[in-house]
């Protein structure tokens, strides 16, 4: 019987091993910071604590749909993907906004902006306390890049940006935008464009892209203007 439990656990093993990502972890590559980064990020206050290995940047299977060079934000898993060739995709971790502030749709990058200020909405202003205007800088929560997210020609005030607050990397506690280290959001600007598409997923409709087809209708993304 013991054998039999043996040989049942080892099968059960091999099949649980079949359906994990392959996920390859990348260390930041800092020959690709300019200068003004590198002076910027050497001045932070913040404790630049890394995230758990889990939503640490890697290479991962990626059985999805979308084209290559998209973006594709899942905020249930609290990843963001950005896609390669040859069914690959970089995986990086995020912050993601709580679930009754969060956008979802199809977009594209409408502006990309390196080092941005900060221009808090009324409603920022209101629930967080915050002044009407933070400068760049390393002490900024919109961090070292920004990119904005339009849709239908409009700007829909969600943005990828970085954070001053890296220890969250993996919750949902931001106000609705979608953070990421500093590192990982310069190495995600450095391989995106104007124009390029970000599907982010209705909260409860993220999916491991290793295990399963797209949620999101492929007709969406023609409607982006």
């Amino acid at each position: 019987m013991s054998l039999k439990l043996a040989m049942v656990a080892a099968a059960a093993g091999v099949l649980l091993s079949g359906c994990m990502e392959t996920a390859n972890y990348e260390a930041t590559n800092t020959s690709a910071f300019k200068p003004h980064d590198k002076e910027l990020l050497a001045k932070v206050r913040y404790e630049n604590v890394q995230p758990p290995e889990s939503f640490r940047r890697a290479i991962v299977e990626y059985q999805r749909k979308e084209a290559p060079g998209s973006i594709v934000v899942d905020s249930d898993n609290h990843y963001l993907y950005y896609v390669l060739n040859d069914g690959k995709a970089i995986r990086y971790g995020i912050t993601v906004g709580e679930e009754a502030m969060a956008w979802s749709g199809i977009a594209k990058v409408g502006a990309m902006t390196e080092w941005p200020a900060w221009h808090p909405t009324k409603g920022e202003i209101e629930r967080l306390g915050v002044p009407t205007f933070v400068p760049p800088g390393p002490d900024n929560p919109m961090g070292s890049r920004a990119m904005y997210l339009y849709s239908g020609g409009k700007d829909t005030l969600f943005r990828i940006h970085g954070t001053n607050q890296p220890e969250y990397i993996g919750q949902s506690i931001s106000s609705g935008c979608i953070r990421m280290t500093n590192e990982d959001v310069i190495d995600l600007y450095n391989r995106v464009k104007m124009g390029t598409i970000v599907v982010v997923l209705a909260p409860h409709h993220g999916d491991a892209p290793s295990f399963g087809s797209s949620q999101v209708a492929s007709s969406g993304i023609g409607s982006v203007q």
